[in-house]
Formats: C-alpha cells, structure tokens, sequence
C-alpha cells in the first residue's frame, strides 16, 4: 500500500536514484523555503488579527474574516514543525502523538477556511438577493454560532489524522508519519490491502467533495448571481470589499486544487514519481503563499500602487475590510421596505 508522508506536502520525497548531496541540497532549499514563509506569515497574520480584532467595529464580515485570518494564521505557527521534518530528510523525530495532532490541524485549517469562505460568499449573496432577511435575522450571534460550527464540522472531519496517522520506521533508521487505513500490522494480506484501499477512497472522496468541489460550485454560483444582481439594482459600493473576498477564494482555490490532485493521483500505483513529485512542489509553494501572502495581498487589491506606500498600514488593513456592501444591501433593504408599503396603501 502506498504511503502519504503528511498532510503538509512532503516537498520532494527521498529518491534512491539521486545523490545524497541532491537530496540534501533539495531538504536545504525546501527547508530555506518555509522558514521565511513562516516569519511573513506571522507578521502578516498577526496585523491582520490585531487590526481585526482590537481596531475595527465588529461587524459580521469582519468575524468571518476574523475567522479566517485564525486559519492561517494557525497553519503558519506549524510550518516550523514541517519544516524541520523536511530539513532532516522527512524524518520525524516529535513522536506519535504530534504526528496525529499537528495533521488534524492541518487538516482542520484546511476545511475551516474553505467553510467560512462558503459563508461568506452565502452571506454575500443573502445581503443582496434578501436584504430584508438579512436585516431581520443577520446578527453576530448567529454569525458566531455559524463559526464555531464551522470549526466542530472541520474537527469532525479531520478525525482520520487521528484515527489513521502513525509513526513508523521506513528505511535506514528514519521515521515517517505516515498514513496507515488498514489498521494492521499485517500489511501484506490481500484483505487487509483491500480494506485499506477502500477506506483510502472513501476520505479522498469526502475531503474532494465537502472540501472543494461543492464549496466551488457555491462560491461560484453565489458571486456570479451576486454581480448580476448589483448590475441590475445599480448598487453604489466601491468594489473594494468585494474584490478582497474574490481575492480570497482564488487564491485558496489556486493553492488546494493541486492537494486533491495529489490525493487522488496517489490512489493510482502507475502515476510517475516526477509527475506527483511536480504537484507537491506547487502544491508547497500555493500553500505557503495562500496562507502567509495572501493577506499582504489583500492590501493592494483596488489600491494603486504609489498610494498603498502613501497610506498607512492600519488606514489599508481597516479599508480592505469596510463593509460597503452591507451599507448598499441595507440601502435597498429600505427601498424594498418602501415599496411594499406603498403596494399595501394602494392595496387597501
């Protein structure tokens, strides 16, 4: 049966056909890779939490997207851990009981990040197709209890980290932390290679549906209905929030898509090595990118470039997040108000 190294991609695996001096060499620029990474990330993510959570009127966008700065900024604190494992040549030396904790977290960002931007790109669509809905019954309490059901589903989801992952000795002395689905010691059994297998299609399956496919088409078919809608109301707003939102969901979806497309090579014995070997780099590379970068894109998007150096990094942060959208949904909230008040003068 085939072996996952970890939910975090393992950058390029130990190759028998290579040097030792290449391997190395591809551990050290790996390893060069992420350290950096995780220093922007926290510094990126910890402004953006910061202005969040201790600057900015909490609003129900500005908790969702609380909520999300949380995901990344949890996935940048455990890069260190995998960037250590990659350095020393994918050898895990933190024991049994992080190698399940520290997946499931992965694993739990992963989800969480995709849900909450389903959210948003639903909560997007309500305030403009059902702006009095909206009024009535869009409250931060609702909001909060949405998010923390969002992060109970993701741990509910992520449970096979800490069902399946295990430390095992593979070669020369070095430990992987590494899948195993059949729960067996005996590996070599047809029944057991089966069973493992099946189980192996059942997660992809679930994670490639609940964590990318539905979400997609939902976020796709929100937004598009969403900017048909604005086109025909003629809605006043800037566009500012709403290309941070876009911004957000292409760049998740740019940097998971070669995930699942790992996964699911993976369940295939005849995928070349450099084929699956070329996905995890790009796949290590979007990843990073999404979760330490992305935020510092948020800053430019709609903004020249001379007058992001102009304004201030808390004056950007605050304006990236203005909920003009909700401002133009509560204007039509009042026109529709209006106008079926008046049906009802003129019905009576």
């Amino acid at each position: 049966m085939e072996q996952e190294i970890t939910t975090l991609p393992p950058t390029i695996e130990a190759n028998s056909s290579q040097s030792p001096a290449a391997v190395s060499a591809m551990y050290l620029a790996s390893a060069g890779f992420l350290f950096p990474t995780f220093l922007v990330g926290v510094v990126g993510n910890g402004l953006y939490l910061w202005v969040l959570g201790m600057k900015m009127r909490r609003t129900v966008t500005t908790l969702w997207f609380l909520h999300l700065v949380s995901c990344s900024a949890c996935f940048t604190l455990l890069i260190p851990f995998f960037a250590v494992y990659v350095l020393l040549g994918f050898h895990w030396v933190f024991g049994m009981a992080l190698c399940k904790v520290l997946n499931t977290c992965i694993s739990m960002v992963l989800f969480s990040s995709v849900f909450l931007l389903t959210l948003i790109s639903l909560d997007r669509y309500t305030l403009i197709h059902h702006p009095i809905w909206s009024q009535n019954y869009r409250t931060m309490h609702r909001a909060g209890k949405l998010a923390v059901g969002v992060w109970l589903v993701s741990f509910a989801l992520s449970i096979p980290n800490l069902v399946f992952r295990e430390t095992r000795k593979v070669d020369r002395g070095r430990i992987a932390c590494i899948y195993n689905y059949a729960l067996s010691k005996d590996r070599n059994r047809a029944e057991v290679l089966d069973l493992g297998r099946q189980i192996r299609l059942a997660v992809f399956v679930i994670r490639f549906l609940l964590g990318f496919l539905l979400p997609f088409c939902t976020m796709v078919g929100c937004y598009s209905r969403v900017v048909l809608k604005m086109k025909e109301k003629r809605l006043v707003y800037s566009g500012k929030p709403f290309k941070v939102m876009v911004t957000a969901v292409v760049s998740f979806f740019l940097s998971w898509l070669p995930y699942h497309l790992y996964h699911g090579l993976k369940l295939y014995k005849d995928i070349p090595e450099s084929v699956t070997g070329a996905i995890v780099v790009i796949y290590t590379v979007m990843s990073c990118f999404n979760t330490c970068f992305t935020p510092i894109l948020y800053l430019f998007v709609g903004e020249k470039f001379k007058q992001v150096f102009r304004t201030s990094l808390l004056t950007l942060v605050k304006a990236a997040f203005v909920d003009e959208l909700e401002s133009s949904a509560r204007e039509s909230s009042v026109r529709n108000v209006s106008e079926f008040q008046n049906t009802q003068e003129n019905m009576i």
